[in-house]
């Protein structure tokens, strides 16, 4: 890769750069991607077997039989018999983090080098069609974000506390890779030393909204980056694993930029950090288990531990139910949160006291936690970038899928405290607040209220419920409806979707290993070939319709009614079984277990 000519990381800048637009040639035996500024920069993939090599002055010859435009390379992986790279084909520019342009990913594709894939058993040949289904699922990921000219998994606080010369280190040295994406992914380009074509991606959402307060124009920012080390959908990833990693652990920092000074604060959510599941069987709202284990404390621990090494001391927001299966979830929580140091638990019953429209009533949970968040503080630097103050603790809040409340929640204190940074940085008096200027309100609301909905379609596969009391403060007729109808599609995802959604999540995070040598993870036996909505519906439709029709029958002769009672209790014998055997008919993941 020699060359006269100079990358963006060995320019003047200190910050490293990568390469931001490439061309994607396609030979009958190799794919060769390459700088568009910097042509002789580039590696060619062989369709074969999947090996990565540097462009050399005679590796590429001949006329590509295909040429397109790509916006960067995501990262390979290995299959059975071939490797796939995953190729950005579409962006969107969606604003800035702290100066350097951030993109979303509209659309992606994998690319085959599996010509060896004739040769393989018809078994493997079904396991890789299996794969590759996952693979096309991959493809469709929401909410992923990044940037050539900076890292945007790392927080303001910990960009600034990091040693000089950080920034010139290549973009996946920089990041946090708790919230890199596609960690797994990036190995193999690494090992080929392809620095400028390796980009860590954020799952997450991102927004941005300039506001205009008495003449000063303020910039908010709102990032939320979701770990990678418990992936997964909302029924197949609750609680903790066994290290203590919580499902749908997100970190969210809201940014504001003022007159020269950029304040940051964190907030985090998760799971419930104990060992506890609710299987999907068909019924709306499955039992909660919490699964008994000697480890529980530990788990916790660990949990929490690794919290105050980040972080620092915690405030544990639970906001779910008292009674029924949550309370009884909660009171667990409770019982170890309780236990620990450096940890404060507030119990919040948001449903009790919220309600569905009562979303002022959240000030009596902050004038519970007002001392410490007060304390905690939040971060902030002046145009010298000399830091002013940290941010010296963090909220962590829940819910049981902590989405709805959980949103509601975090925007509520975001306000609280992006009042008191305007307000000490001297644009708002101390008797006012931002909830007084209406149209910078409303933008501001917007901006979480996207937020929760963009992190919920990626748990749930819906829009968040309750975005309304983030956008208006209060329900209305069209939110109303619009929660139905995402409450619908949640259930119909998680019953008869999320299982495959969950295996292709577990393939692509490097949480299942394929494994040629292996028995197939998608051979099925028994009950399970049954599975899914089809045959569930079919059944109890095609009873339901028999039924009907003999009862229009049912008063013309003895026949006609024994008919009617025989299909009713053939129906009603269907559903039953479809009841008691909920777990089999819908969709499970294959690849990996629950812990």
């Amino acid at each position: 890769m020699e060359s006269s000519f100079s990358s963006p990381s060995s320019s003047s800048s200190c910050r490293f750069k990568l390469y931001d637009l490439l061309e994607l040639q396609e030979f009958q035996d190799k794919y060769v991607i390459k700088s568009v500024d910097y042509p002789n920069r580039g590696f060619s993939i062989d369709r074969r077997d999947g090996n990565i090599e540097s462009l050399t002055d005679d590796s590429v010859s001949g006329t590509p039989s295909k040429t397109s435009k790509i916006y960067g390379v995501a990262g390979t992986i290995r299959l059975i018999a071939g490797t796939y790279v995953l190729v950005i084909t579409s962006r969107k520019e969606v604003g800035a983090f702290l100066g350097s342009p951030v993109f979303r990913i509209m659309s992606m594709k994998f690319l085959s080098c599996n010509e060896a894939l004739r040769f393989s058993t018809p078994q493997e040949k079904r396991d890789e069609a299996f794969f590759l289904n996952l693979l096309k699922t991959v493809e469709s990921t929401p909410g992923l974000y990044y940037s050539y000219e900076t890292d945007i998994t790392l927080n303001l606080q910990r960009r600034c506390k990091l040693a000089e010369g950080w920034m010139a280190k290549p973009i996946w040295k920089q990041a946090d890779p708790r919230f890199v994406w596609n960690k797994n992914l990036l190995e193999e380009l690494i090992e080929c030393k392809l620095d400028e074509f390796i980009i860590p991606l954020m799952q997450g959402s991102f927004g941005a909204a300039q506001l205009n307060l008495k003449d000063k124009t303020a910039t908010i920012t709102l990032l939320s980056r979701r770990c990678t080390r418990r992936l997964g959908t909302r029924m197949w990833r609750r609680g903790a694993n066994l290290e203590g990693d919580t499902a749908n652990f997100i970190e969210t920092e809201q940014l504001l930029e003022l007159e020269g000074f950029k304040c940051s604060l964190l907030q985090v959510r998760g799971s419930i950090p104990l060992l506890w599941e609710q299987i999907v069987d068909l019924s709306y709202k499955p039992c909660l288990r919490i699964i008994n284990h000697e480890q529980t404390s530990k788990i916790v621990e660990r949990h929490f531990h690794d919290l105050h090494q980040r972080y620092g001391d915690t405030v544990a927001v639970d906001l779910t139910d008292k009674h029924g299966d949550e309370g009884k979830l909660s009171l667990a929580y409770a019982a170890e949160a309780q236990k620990l140091p450096n940890v404060r638990y507030v119990s919040f019953d948001f449903h009790h006291i919220c309600g569905n429209s009562n979303f002022d009533n959240l000030q009596i949970l902050y004038d519970q936690i007002s001392e410490e968040f007060q304390k905690q503080g939040y971060f902030i630097i002046d145009a010298e970038e000399k830091i002013l103050e940290e941010q010296k603790g963090i909220i962590r809040s829940n819910c049981i899928d902590c989405l709805d409340r959980t949103n509601v929640t975090q925007s509520y204190l975001a306000q609280k405290s992006l009042t008191a940074q305007m307000q000490r940085i001297g644009v708002l008096a101390s008797n006012e607040c931002i909830s007084m200027f209406s149209e910078d309100y409303g933008k501001f609301r917007r901006l979480w209220a996207e937020q929760g909905d963009e992190i919920s379609l990626e748990y749930t596969g819906t829009y968040a419920l309750k975005g309304d009391l983030v956008r208006y403060g209060r329900q209305t007729l069209r939110g109303i409806i619009k929660d139905g109808m995402s409450a619908l599609s949640r259930y119909y995802l998680n019953n008869f979707q999320d299982g495959v959604r969950q295996d292709a999540l577990d393939l692509i995070s490097g949480h299942y290993t394929v494994n040629r040598n292996g028995p197939s993870p998608f051979q099925l036996n028994g009950f399970e070939s049954l599975s899914y909505l089809p045959v569930a519906s079919a059944l109890v439709i095609g009873g339901l319709t028999l039924t009907s029709f003999t009862l229009q029958q049912a008063g013309r002769n003895v026949q006609c009614y024994l008919s009617t009672v025989l299909w009713a209790g053939v129906t009603t014998g269907v559903i039953a079984v479809v009841k008691v055997n909920g777990r089999q008919f819908c969709s499970r993941p294959r690849l990996c277990g629950l812990l």
